[in-house]
């Protein structure tokens, strides 16, 4: 995807599953297919599945430095990831390690996306995300979306089959784009003028 030096709201996914075919990118594309078309929005998918993210002690790669500088650069985040285990995936767990100490999250409005096959959703994987979310200082909107029984939800060509958990699974970005800006892009004019007026 080329960047517009239009945009003004910068927004990065990152998905957190590398299973082929996995349900996790069929709902992260409703996501992007609801803003891919807004002039105001640039929106970047990081998939981990091609990258080499090393774990905790092993330093830095080159793919984990270019997607520290990616987020470092986002606006907004969105985190999606299947729930494994009663909890979010390691493949995520493996991405917020790879952001650095202090972490790039810091500061940055994040919205949530679980999924799971289950009838009660990806909520335990949700609950831990927040908090780890939260504990790195990333601001977590409230109202993560947890799609349950994701495994019939959507067909092979990735084609959603509830219109009510499309509906939903768009809000995604289109909630964290209101946020951004009702809330973060105010203060940041707020500050240019507070800087601007301490000059003259």
């Amino acid at each position: 995807m080329s960047e517009n030096n239009n945009h003004h709201i910068r927004l990065v996914v990152l998905q957190g599953s590398v299973r082929p075919g996995n349900n996790t990118a069929k709902a992260l594309a409703l996501v992007v297919d609801e803003v891919v078309n807004n002039a105001r929005v640039f929106i970047e998918v990081i998939n981990p599945t091609s990258m080499h993210l090393p774990l905790p002690g092993q330093g830095a790669s080159e793919d984990a430095k270019r997607m520290r500088d990616t987020v470092a650069a986002a606006d907004g985040i969105i985190f999606a990831t299947p729930e494994y285990h009663g909890s979010f995936s390691s493949v995520t767990k493996l991405i917020i390690d790879n952001l650095g100490f202090p972490s790039v999250l810091s500061g940055k409005p994040i919205a949530l996306l679980g999924v799971a096959a289950g009838r009660i959703g990806a909520i335990k994987a949700l609950e831990h995300l927040r908090s780890v979310a939260s504990h790195v200082g990333g601001i977590v909107l409230p109202g993560p979306v947890s799609v349950a029984q994701v495994n019939t939800i959507f067909d092979d060509e990735g084609n959603c089959l509830d219109e009510g958990i499309e509906k939903m699974i768009r809000g995604v970005a289109t909630g964290l784009i209101h946020y951004i800006e009702n809330h973060i892009c105010p203060r940041i004019a707020l500050e240019a003028m507070v800087r601007s007026a301490g000059v003259a």
